[in-house]
């Protein structure tokens, strides 16, 4: 019987150790949907600047010339 005993303590520590694991997963989560945006936004700003500087030219280097 103290072998049963034991091993239900064993199962409930793992379980509170998930436990106080969580917040720690889910900030870890956070910040890399942060990083993640902040990636985005940079790109976005990075085409918005190719835009603002010579659209006319990034539009014309998608047009199909002579069969292409």
């Amino acid at each position: 019987m103290p072998q049963q005993f034991e091993q239900g303590q064993s199962q409930r520590n793992d379980n509170e150790q998930v436990e106080q694991d969580a917040p720690l997963a889910a900030a870890q989560t956070e910040t890399a949907a942060d990083t993640d945006v902040d990636a985005l936004d940079a790109v976005l700003d990075d085409i918005e600047s190719t835009l603002e500087t010579n659209a006319e030219e990034y539009v014309k280097s998608f047009v199909q010339k002579g069969g292409e």
